[in-house]
């Protein structure tokens, strides 16, 4: 039974793998070369991989980092212009008693001119409804009164809004026309 005519696997091996002195006869030196040859190629493919792959994922890390510093610094450029803004408040301040009060309210027009530049660099902007039709994405509405306006018509502003890129980042603060009330309490006029 360990005959090799018993193990018909043993033949396979035997016709596909040469013996040493097979192996080390003249002109049978080409299959060593090819594997060589592959082994070589398959090292330089998998060199190659291994560097691209290096490569997309330091980008993906430079990439967060610069999401990271975007997120950090985002504000720096409104905050660079705001600094003019708190300098100039500042110096109102310690004015002393000898200004004028001309002086003081040109000052702070100055100031308010110099914080409307840095809003409108930053994108930011007012919402003044006044006599506009209320809106309840950029109105809140404090109260309703009767008024010669048509209803839901902003009738005054407490407050401001502001937009940032069309975005509300507050609303405005206002009152707002109501319909006048029918007169149904029953009474006749003639």
């Amino acid at each position: 039974m360990t005959a090799p005519e018993n193990h018909p696997e043993n033949d396979i091996f035997d016709d596909r793998m040469p013996t040493g002195d097979e192996a080390s006869a003249g002109g049978e030196g080409q299959p060593d070369d090819a594997y060589e040859k592959a082994l070589a190629e398959a090292a330089a493919v998998k060199d190659a991989w291994l560097r691209a792959r290096a490569e997309v994922e330091n980008v993906r890390r430079q990439g967060q980092l610069d999401v990271a510093r975007a997120h950090k610094y985002a504000i720096e450029k409104f905050a660079e212009d705001l600094l003019a803004v708190k300098d100039a408040l500042e110096q109102t301040l310690a004015a002393d008693q000898s200004v004028s009060p001309d002086t003081l309210k040109a000052g702070s027009d100055l100031t308010l001119k110099a914080l409307n530049a840095a809003f409108g660099r930053a994108q930011i902007r007012e919402i003044d409804p006044a006599g506009q039709k209320f809106d309840p994405h950029q109105h809140q509405a404090m109260q309703a009164v009767d008024s010669d306006l048509p209803p839901n018509t902003v009738v005054t502003v407490f407050q401001k809004g502001y937009l940032l890129n069309d975005r509300v980042l507050r609303p405005a603060l206002v009152t707002v026309s109501k319909a006048p009330q029918s007169r149904g309490d029953g009474a006749s006029t003639g």
